[in-house]
């Protein structure tokens, strides 16, 4: 509500819409500034003099970060949800805008910036630049996933920013790119409510991510697969349900393991090298094999050697099957 720029506003609000009101404003019978109006007088808001943001995460998941350097002052509001609505740039759209509507997709980083220092409208446009930027570092440093394809998410398909910056105050800057002060105050303020958001909305933090099967997630791949691709493969002792039992239990076990998590991640970057056509895939292919299986080849069938054996046959030959 009241996007662009403005030197007219005096209120920002970022609010939780029910699903019964978002799918209100979807069939048509109200439009998402109506309800935006709405909201703004049931605050008590001047909807002519307000801006709001709306999003499906819960308010007191809310995470504040300040960053100051001398009497320079950075607030960064976020809240945040990927784990529905993760995309990367570039990823397939969902909708033409062209008459058409997109359904609604829970799922977004709303992102407040609180600046003391008195900014012309074009450091304030790059402001949002570099605040889009330090968001897609929050995402990369999680290793959060696009359900869209197999990338590393860079944001949400809904994400909204707003900067706030002080007109009355002495301080007149005119720079927030990464070179300036300023800038880095964003980058870090940022990144660093966004991850906090992130773990109170939806529990994805560093430690949700040291696992496995997280991240094969990333390429569609679940523990059935790894079942299928370890019968398939023609191990003798996987014949029965309880075998089957005893191999996902100890797959859950085993993917937790930091040196089993290291392995797989390296092997998975060799992937995503491939993919960019930053690496050969015979080579990533090749190095895939080494780092699984601790550079042999000849693998015997125990637990957890088995285990090693099927996820780099997923990841080494049969991870396109998964590719969405």
């Amino acid at each position: 509500m009241n996007g662009e720029y403005h030197e007219d506003l005096v209120s920002v609000f970022n609010h939780q819409i029910s699903l019964e009101a978002c799918d209100t404003c979807h069939a048509g019978n109200g439009s998402v500034q109506q309800y935006l109006d709405s909201v703004a007088r049931n605050l008590g808001l001047d909807p002519e003099t307000a801006t709001g943001l709306i999003t499906r995460a819960e308010m007191k998941n809310t995470a504040i970060a300040r960053e100051s350097f001398r009497d320079l002052t950075v607030t960064a509001v976020v809240t945040a949800g990927i784990e529905k609505n993760g995309g990367r740039a570039g990823d397939p759209a969902s909708f033409c805008e062209n008459g058409e509507t997109a359904e609604p997709v829970g799922g977004t980083i709303n992102t407040i910036i609180l600046i003391n220092a008195d900014l012309p409208e074009y450091a304030m446009t790059r402001a949002v630049m570099t605040a889009t930027e330090a968001k897609a570092v929050a995402l990369q440093q999680l290793m959060a996933r696009s359900i869209y394809s197999t990338g590393i998410a860079t944001e949400s398909g809904t994400d909204m920013i707003v900067i706030v910056a002080d007109p009355n105050s002495s301080r007149h800057l005119t720079n927030t790119g990464k070179h300036s002060k300023l800038g880095e105050l964003i980058g870090l303020g940022v990144i660093r409510a966004t991850i906090n958001a992130l773990e109170l909305e939806t529990g994805l933090s560093p430690a949700s991510q040291r696992d496995v099967l997280v991240r094969l997630s990333r390429f569609g791949v679940t523990e059935e697969d790894l079942w299928n691709a370890a019968v398939q493969a023609g191990f003798p002792e996987l014949t029965g349900r309880e075998d089957r039992g005893r191999f996902l239990q100890y797959l859950k076990r085993w993917a937790q393991e930091p040196g089993t998590v290291a392995r797989a991640a390296a092997a998975l970057h060799l992937v995503d090298e491939a993919e960019w056509g930053l690496l050969p895939g015979d080579t990533a292919r090749d190095a895939i094999i080494r780092i699984l299986h601790n550079g042999k080849t000849n693998i015997p069938g125990r637990d957890e050697p088995l285990i090693r054996c099927v996820i780099s046959l997923l990841i080494s030959g049969c991870l396109r099957n998964y590719h969405r």
